[in-house]
């Protein structure tokens, strides 16, 4: 069995929200499995599903760069130390400039000449963490949110108007998949067993006929696979119609996405005392 630290409990209070003493007994009856202590979570207190993925815990922007045609499209998270840096004139000149790089190919030694002379003369280090490319079978919408902490880029057919809302939405609601397709079956199979388990939990629900359950399983997982998808989501400028039918009435589609968020996944450092 792991041994069960604060970080742990810690971590799994993020991910699921509830209380310390609920964390630590989960994890205790989960033998120190993190995953296995989130879902008996999930099962016993209606914990919603985890978002690790949005702990930003580094500084940076995101550079961006459209070509002029709309055609294509690049992101890059380029990080430095800290905020006071990410603000500088020469270092949101070096993102961008990349983003440019990276729209036709990858970073090479002449923008690692570049980095290491910014490097030098700024006093920070400077990293490329990662970039992604959208080459559009329609043309390219970008937003770019919180002094460039976010960026999307939107393959699409439609108004310009239409492609930069999904743009916003896409930034504010961060989906996993574009459509209920594209949801890997393993994920959708993880979830029904775990809202099967919750119904079996549930007093006011496990004595229902199995044709009822089974309908409250399966909207349990429609609901599970609408917020995951962008497709499925409530629209940020109408929530009470889905990006799918905001789309559908505007004659518009989605061909695809890409986004970063500055800092995604990273740890950051915590001073010691």
């Amino acid at each position: 069995m792991a041994e069960i630290t604060a970080a742990l409990v810690k971590e799994l209070r993020e991910l699921t929200g509830l209380g310390m003493m609920e964390c630590k007994k989960a994890l205790t009856e989960a033998g120190g499995d993190l995953k296995k202590a989130e879902e008996l979570l999930r099962i016993k207190s209606g914990a919603k599903a985890s978002k690790a993925a949005s702990r930003v815990a580094a500084e940076g922007v995101i550079g961006s760069f459209v070509a002029g045609d709309a055609k294509l499209g690049a992101l890059v998270e380029v990080n430095c130390e800290t905020d006071f840096v990410a603000r500088n004139e020469d270092f949101l000149a070096f993102a961008k400039a990349i983003a440019e790089v990276v729209a036709t190919r990858d970073p090479g030694a002449a923008e690692e000449d570049r980095r290491q002379k910014l490097v030098q003369k700024i006093g920070e280090n400077i990293t490329i963490r990662r970039f992604k490319r959208l080459q559009a079978t329609g043309k390219v919408a970008l937003y770019v949110h919180a002094g460039a902490k976010i960026g999307v880029l939107v393959d699409y057919d439609g108004s310009d108007e239409t492609g930069k809302d999904v743009a916003m939405h896409i930034a504010f609601a961060r989906p996993a998949y574009l459509s209920k397709s594209e949801v890997p079956q393993q994920l959708v199979a993880d979830e029904r067993r775990i809202q099967e388990a919750k119904v079996k939990e549930s007093p006011k629900d496990s004595g229902k006929p199995a044709e009822i359950i089974a309908k409250i399983v399966e909207g349990a997982v429609g609901k599970f696979l609408g917020e995951r998808t962008l497709l499925g989501q409530p629209f940020i400028k109408d929530d009470k119609q889905t990006i799918e039918k905001m789309l559908a009435a505007k004659k518009a589609r989605v061909n695809g996405y890409a986004f970063l968020v500055v800092g995604e996944g990273i740890e950051k450092t915590q001073p010691t005392h």
